[in-house]
């Protein structure tokens, strides 16, 4: 059937219950068990796990939504000139997921006309979801969320996956943000954003991600009343070269864009 016209939010956020219901009885039936870890050519880590849920995500989408695309971590794109593509990751955070720590997420994201419309983080062992659509509020558990009022970075609490991260000049930006900020923690992935969304923590800084790693925090964040873009403040998209900043408040994010502008990291390409 062609889709002419925006999508119901309401039947494609079923359609994301679904599927992380599908893809947490998968990744749950490995977690924690002997499982083989190959890597991959940038040396990240895959296992049968993130393959396995991958494709029945994408098979998923293939029998709901034939004529959609689907970007996804372990497979080649599929059908990316269509007006709406699902931004698919199986495992986000492969290494806590083969190191047996419960911090892994499944992240599915829709875009429309290269905007994302519809967003999923889902946290399979310890059962959080949170689900975002344009124009609407982002839940939690079923349940309104909202960010922290955090307007200065003088008292933001922040959270990046991990400080090895920030290669050169990237290193000495995000310590000028951190050092003004009143807490720092380390770890979380996909989850860190999920807290934001919930109020717990008002900044994420990131750096080197893919699309699949972003997109899908995007309406989650902004439904929630957040700001989520690149370093230089520009919209998200699959182009977006992965360095990502997400706040609690417009207030806080343009404080933030202040030390980060100009300071991205140089990407091959």
């Amino acid at each position: 059937m062609p889709r002419d016209s925006k999508s119901d939010p309401g039947d494609d956020l079923r359609f994301l219950t679904q599927a992380a219901e599908a893809a947490k009885d998968i990744t749950l039936s490995w977690f924690r068990r002997p499982i083989e870890v190959e890597d991959k050519e940038d040396k990240s880590p895959v296992t049968i796990a993130d393959r396995a849920t991958e494709a029945m995500l994408r098979r998923m989408i293939a029998e709901k939504f034939p004529e959609d695309g689907v970007f996804g971590e372990e497979e080649a794109p599929s059908n990316l000139g269509s007006r709406r593509i699902w931004v698919v990751d199986p495992i986000d955070g492969t290494k806590s997921f083969v190191t047996g720590h419960p911090l892994y997420g499944c992240l599915i994201a829709l875009l429309e006309d290269g905007v994302p419309v519809l967003g999923q983080i889902d946290m399979p062992v310890i059962g959080e979801r949170w689900q975002g659509h344009k124009g609407g509020a982002s839940t939690f558990n079923g349940a309104i969320c909202q960010t922290r009022a955090c307007t200065a970075l003088a008292d933001a609490w922040i959270y990046t996956t991990s400080p090895l991260a920030f290669p050169g000049r990237a290193l000495a930006a995000f310590e000028a943000v951190t050092s003004r900020g009143r807490l720092t923690r380390y770890g979380g992935d996909c989850y860190n954003y999920g807290l934001l969304a919930s109020g717990h923590c008002d900044l994420v800084i990131e750096t080197g991600l893919q699309p699949f790693d972003y997109l899908p925090l995007v309406a989650v964040i902004e439904g929630a009343g957040g700001v989520i873009t690149d370093w230089e403040g520009r919209p998200l998209t699959l182009q977006s070269a992965g360095d990502v900043v997400a706040s609690a408040t417009p207030e806080l994010h343009a404080e933030v864009l202040q030390h980060l502008s100009g300071q991205a990291p140089e990407h091959p390409g």
